[in-house]
């Protein structure tokens, strides 16, 4: 089976955030005699950590990085982009964990916009933000300002005010 991604290639690879392809090996890594062809990660946010996935892999969603056009395109989108409302607890993790899932930029702004005004919502209500919350905050974050910063050469930790300030500059432009 040929490779669909070459060496040195970035790509977000499931739920591990960005990686780096490092070399693509044949190995038996079950012991067994059973040698295939694997693609070997560095995650970009994890120092060391390495991954093996193989190349014919159906249950880990790998993909190219969005293109600095492409990113700059959903950051305009931003404001135009749906919350993900659901009223009822159970049902909003479950739309949460399949949202992160699927590796989608449109679905990440979907979960932090969301979680933002819930945020908002129950701070001004006296209430405390819940762990669920906190915890698909977070990892809607990681990923999506992952996959951003590498995109746009920025730290992980600019990526929430370079949004901001590329909105708003886009405000201004289009209200002149």
């Amino acid at each position: 089976m040929a490779s669909v991604f070459e060496k040195g290639t970035y790509v977000l690879c499931g739920s591990h955030g960005v990686c780096q392809i490092d070399e693509i090996a044949t190995m038996d890594l079950t012991g067994m005699g059973e040698e295939r062809i694997y693609y070997v990660l560095s995650q970009v946010y994890n120092c060391g950590s390495r991954l093996y996935i193989p190349i014919d892999n159906q249950k880990i969603l790998m993909r190219l990085l969005l293109s600095e056009t492409e990113v700059k395109a959903l950051i305009r989108k931003i404001p135009e982009i749906e919350e993900l409302w659901v009223p009822n607890e159970k049902e909003r993790e479950q739309v949460y964990r399949a949202a992160l899932q699927t590796c989608d930029c449109e679905e990440l702004v979907k979960i932090i916009k969301t979680l933002y005004l819930r945020k908002k919502l129950r701070l001004e209500n006296g209430k405390k933000v819940t762990a669920v919350d906190m915890k698909y905050l977070r990892l809607a974050e990681e990923q999506l300002y992952g996959e951003l910063a590498v995109v746009l050469a920025i730290e992980r930790g600019k990526v929430e005010n370079y949004i901001i300030e590329y909105i708003e500059k886009e405000k201004r432009t289009a209200e002149k």
